[in-house]
C-alpha cells in the first residue's frame, strides 16, 4: 500500500491484516479525499488508526498535525514505523477510543478532520460520534469521515451527513456539525 499524492506520494505503508484490522484501500482513500478536496488543512485525528494510512495521507496533502489512536499493540508498532521521517507534528497513542477522546477534551483539543474507521459491525462509530459531540472535539467547520460495512446503520448523533458514498461492501460518510453544510 502506498500514499496516493502530496508530499509523501508513493511512500510505502506497512499494514497488518487480522480479523479487526483492514486497511482502507487506495481506491477508497482517493474517493474520500476527492470528496473533501485534495488539500487538507489543520489538525487531524485518526481514531482506530490501524496502519495510520488515512492520517498519513492527510499529512501528505497538507494537514499540519495528526493524532493517531489505536488500542492494538501491533497497530501502534506499525504506525510508528509508517510515520518515521514525517516532518509534521505526530502523536501516537495506544489506548481505547473513549479514553483518547476524553484526554483530548481535557487538553482542549479540537480537530479539523476526524477519521472513524473502526472494526465493522460493532457500533463503535455511534459511540465515537456521541463522545466527539459531548467533548466538543470537532472544530466548527470540521469534518468527520466514517467508514463502515455497507449493511451498517449509523446514528449521526446530531451531525449532518454531507456526503455518502458506497463502494463494493464499504460505505463512507462525510459528516459536519449541525451548523455547517446544512
Amino acid at each position: 500500500m502506498r500514499i496516493i499524492t502530496g508530499k509523501y506520494k508513493k511512500r510505502h505503508i506497512e499494514t497488518l491484516q487480522n480479523r479487526d484490522t483492514r486497511p482502507t484501500s487506495e481506491k477508497i482513500r482517493e474517493s474520500m479525499f476527492s470528496s473533501i478536496g485534495e488539500i487538507v488543512r489543520g489538525d487531524v485525528l485518526d481514531l482506530f488508526a490501524g496502519s495510520g494510512a488515512l492520517g498519513i495521507e492527510a499529512l501528505s496533502r497538507g494537514a499540519e498535525s495528526c493524532i493517531f489512536v489505536d488500542g492494538a499493540k501491533d497497530a501502534i508498532k506499525i504506525i510508528h514505523q509508517n510515520t518515521k521521517g514525517i516532518e509534521e507534528d505526530v502523536e501516537i497513542y495506544r489506548t481505547d477510543f473513549k479514553r483518547a477522546l476524553k484526554a483530548l477534551s481535557k487538553r482542549g483539543k479540537q480537530m479539523d478532520l476526524i477519521f472513524l474507521d473502526p472494526p465493522y459491525k460493532k457500533k463503535l462509530i455511534d459511540k465515537s460520534l456521541e463522545l466527539i459531540k459531548e467533548y466538543n472535539i470537532l472544530k466548527e467547520n470540521g469534518l468527520i469521515i466514517t467508514e463502515a460495512h455497507i449493511d451498517e446503520t449509523i446514528d449521526l448523533k446530531g451531525f449532518n451527513e454531507w456526503k455518502h458514498h458506497e463502494m463494493g461492501t464499504i460505505q463512507y460518510k462525510i459528516l459536519t456539525t449541525e451548523e455547517n453544510h446544512g
